[in-house]
């Protein structure tokens, strides 16, 4: 039966911060904090699946947002600047001229209440935060619930909730990096996408406002090939991001859990299978320079070393009336889910 073992981990700023081992009927185990709501570990049969820390400290300094639960309003907002009901409402600068996954002190760096539960079939870990109206400039008090859900068919369900008080928006996904793959980088690692469009950016990564078809650019993974195969291409998207830093538009349906995309590792066989409800997903090749940041064991991070699939509405969404909307009101329910299975290929 899957079971949880909660440990003291450490103090964080806002006080003591725990972590939480759930381990499914196989063995295999993934590790949460308390602290932003964070995947920091995800073993399956022996191998290490997503960059991260072992230790708390890690996850206090210069950091990727590795693991981690973002919010308010995950990705970029022009300017930092949104209105909603003709008022105008100014949020931190943190990336470039812009203000990125929620701020500079975003939901990645704040300590959530918690409960766990177990069934003969999963574990289950609630993470709950209250954000007072006004949170880096945001409106309305939101109060947003995360599940992580391990089954023992290796599957770690991510579930959201939010409702608040006073018409606001709302953006929330996981920054988890993943690394399936025993090589130092995921240019090898064969990756499909069911995503027939991306949006384009401008050169501070803020969409221009349409929808772009994937066919006949670097940008097409309809039908499956190597992430490294086109991530020095000569086109001025890929120059931007110094590689993959984009949304791309989810075929089907968003509201209903579909999958999106399937990333395998020709060598070990291994497999990342991903669903959504979300309209888009922002893949990013963690575009760093050589060593810019460390994770566990004070390993450098090369360049293009992990893959990010981040499940969300699209950047900037509150200042693009075209975009679907991200607004929240009072009477409302924000919900996503996002499946990220284990597998191996036959």
């Amino acid at each position: 039966m899957p079971k949880i073992v909660t440990k003291h981990w450490g103090q964080s700023p806002s006080g003591p911060a725990q972590r939480f081992t759930l381990t499914n009927a196989s063995g295999n185990t993934v590790c949460l904090s308390d602290y932003g709501a964070t995947i920091t570990s995800i073993v399956v049969e022996g191998k290490e699946m997503v960059l991260g820390f072992d230790e708390l400290a890690g996850y206090l300094g210069e950091q990727p947002y590795y693991g981690a639960t973002i919010g308010r309003y995950g990705n970029r907002i022009a300017n930092g600047q949104f209105s909603l009901g003709g008022k105008a409402y100014q949020l931190p600068i943190n990336n470039g001229p812009n203000c990125l996954h929620g701020g500079t002190v975003g939901f990645d760096k704040k300590r959530w209440a918690s409960s766990s539960a177990t069934t003969e079939n999963d574990a289950t870990v609630t993470f709950a935060l209250e954000s007072e109206d006004g949170d880096q400039g945001f409106p309305g008090k939101l109060s947003v619930k995360v599940s992580f859900t391990w089954t023992n068919g290796n599957e770690l369900k991510i579930a959201y909730t939010a409702t608040t008080d006073k018409p606001t928006v709302v953006n929330l996904t996981n920054h988890a990096y993943f690394t399936i793959s025993d090589a130092p980088t995921v240019e090898a690692q064969i990756l499909a996408l069911k995503a027939a469009h991306y949006l384009p950016v401008d050169e501070t990564s803020i969409p221009l406002g349409h929808l772009a078809p994937v066919a006949g650019t670097p940008f097409d993974f309809t039908t499956p090939k190597p992430v490294g195969q086109d991530i020095r291409a000569d086109h001025p998207q890929i120059k931007i991001a110094n590689g993959y830093d984009h949304t791309w538009v989810i075929d089907g349906k968003a509201g209903q859990l579909r999958e999106f995309a399937l990333l395998t590792d020709p060598r070990s066989g291994r497999a990342l299978r991903a669903f959504t409800t979300e309209p888009g997903v922002q893949v990013f090749t963690a575009n760093f320079a050589e060593g810019q940041f460390v994770q566990r064991r004070g390993q450098a991070v090369p360049t293009f070393g992990a893959i990010c699939l981040e499940t969300q509405h699209y950047p900037d969404s509150p200042n693009q009336p075209s975009f679907p909307s991200t607004e929240l009101r009072p009477g409302e329910v924000f919900e996503s889910v996002t499946v990220y299975r284990f597998e191996t290929m036959p």
